[in-house]
């Protein structure tokens, strides 16, 4: 029977050097606590190029790390942290930079070039439904084979849609056919919220 293979886990690359892992001779120091820094050594310490090793020392006397935080700059720029913190810290901001970024959801309405007055109505209360959901509307008329010559009519029914939501949503552009089809997009107003609790 054949051995199994032991595989070892594989160790990730930390996402900064820190430390000892910072092999340049010199690197721009920068940072937060250039101030405890300067009076641990008795002389100010500014934002400017020292040699690493020297600054490795200054980062093991304050018990902290340095940290390479712009690697393409020549030199080096770094700081002295706690490298624990920093990437907390960082994990932090990019977390509050993503539940802030709205992602926008899109809702397909199709209609057809004949489409008649009860599917209409039927497909505008989606429509309005969505838009007061906050949801972006894509709706558009597929036009098959030889019904592409009723381009009209399917122009005055996306410019009706557009006239019944006008309370509630804003086209992004007027009806345009790209093919087969005729398509508007049209965009939530802010207050489409508040126009539905006050109905």
């Amino acid at each position: 029977m054949a051995k199994r293979r032991s595989y070892k886990p594989v160790e990730r690359e930390p996402q900064f050097k820190i430390n000892d892992r910072i092999r340049v001779p010199n690197i721009r120091l920068v940072g937060d606590n250039l101030e405890k820094l300067s009076e641990l050594l008795g002389k100010k310490i500014s934002p400017d190029v020292y040699p690493t090793r020297q600054v490795l020392e200054w980062a093991q006397r304050m018990e902290l790390d340095l940290v390479e935080i712009s690697p393409k700059a020549d030199p080096p720029v770094c700081k002295i942290i706690d490298y624990k913190k920093f990437l907390y810290m960082k994990k932090k901001r990019e977390k509050e930079i993503k539940s802030n970024a709205v992602k926008t959801v899109i809702k397909e309405i199709r209609f057809g070039p004949n489409t008649d007055d009860h599917d209409f109505a039927f497909k505008l209360k989606h429509a309005e439904k969505f838009l007061d959901e906050g949801s972006k509307v894509k709706a558009y008329v597929f036009f098959r084979g030889r019904s592409i010559v009723f381009k009209d009519r399917g122009e005055l029914l996306l410019l009706r849609l557009l006239k019944e939501l006008e309370e509630r949503g804003v086209p992004e552009n007027l009806p345009k056919l790209e093919g087969r089809r005729m398509t508007v997009m049209i965009t939530p107003k802010k207050s489409a919220k508040s126009t539905k609790k006050k109905n």
